[in-house]
């Protein structure tokens, strides 16, 4: 399990590689500044998608992006 500070350092990697660094940095300013609840906004974010579809999509995504060790 990592520490705080590694996982801390590998969500802002991820992020300004997913992103660039601007767009990355603008999202974390993003979720501080305005109230944001991971555990609702899961509970909403695939209501209108079926589980066999979400999973679909999930196998493909998997497929086409290989982890990187």
């Amino acid at each position: 399990m990592s520490t705080d500070t590694e996982l801390r350092t590998a969500g802002l990697r991820a992020l300004s590689t997913a992103l660039g660094p601007v767009q990355a940095e603008r999202f974390v300013a993003l979720l501080l500044r305005e109230p944001f609840d991971y555990t609702d906004w899961q509970r909403t974010l695939w209501r209108d998608v079926a589980l066999g579809d979400l999973s679909a999509q999930a196998m493909a995504h998997r497929a086409n992006h290989p982890q990187r060790g």
